[in-house]
């Protein structure tokens, strides 16, 4: 996990993109959340893992969203993830975990409105509000409710100070869940 903790080591206290937290203190408090809710360890790597695609170095990126982060740092990461040989579940967590956010504006209003600023900047990068068809789609990936999961832990992991594990631990954890 020496690449992983070089990423974090290098960005990892950068500002988390308009939230008063930093990359790594997000990172650490999501992770924080799905242990606390039960999840498994694969899931709590995802949780830990799922923005590594702001970490990349800038020629791996796609551009970015004026200042709010890379563009598809969602798909870069779990690509990246993938490569390390880290599990198909750990990557679609991570790849969809933005799709989440569409599809919850999409289906709820009452959720659009709960979005903090930083949220609504980057849902225009992503493509806003998903289609009834992309909605259907969704719904059947078989990770469906995790990536919804994840997406809650991902809006709550915004909090200054929060204790949490430090990065050895989930470094620990993400060593034994890939090849």
């Amino acid at each position: 996990m020496e690449t992983i903790a070089t990423l974090f080591a290098q960005g990892g206290q950068d500002a988390y993109f308009g939230e008063p937290v930093t990359q790594l203190e997000h990172a650490l408090q999501c992770a924080l959340l799905a242990e606390q809710a039960g999840a498994d360890e694969e899931t709590v790597v995802a949780a830990f893992l799922h923005d590594i695609g702001h970490l990349l170095p800038p020629a791996m990126a796609d551009g970015y969203m004026d200042g709010y982060g890379t563009v598809d740092h969602e798909r870069l990461g779990a690509d990246y993830l993938r490569n390390l040989g880290f599990s198909e579940k750990v990557a679609q967590l991570i790849e969809h975990h933005v799709n989440a956010k569409r599809y919850l504006v999409f289906k709820n209003p009452k959720y659009f409105a709960r979005l903090s600023e930083a949220s609504l900047k980057t849902l225009e990068f992503q493509g806003g509000p998903m289609t009834q068809e992309e909605a259907a789609d969704f719904e059947a990936n078989p990770y469906f409710k995790g990536i919804l999961q994840m997406r809650t832990w991902d809006e709550q992991a915004k909090i200054p100070g929060l204790p949490t594990p430090g990065i050895a631990y989930y470094l620990t954890i993400a060593n034994r869940n890939h090849n």
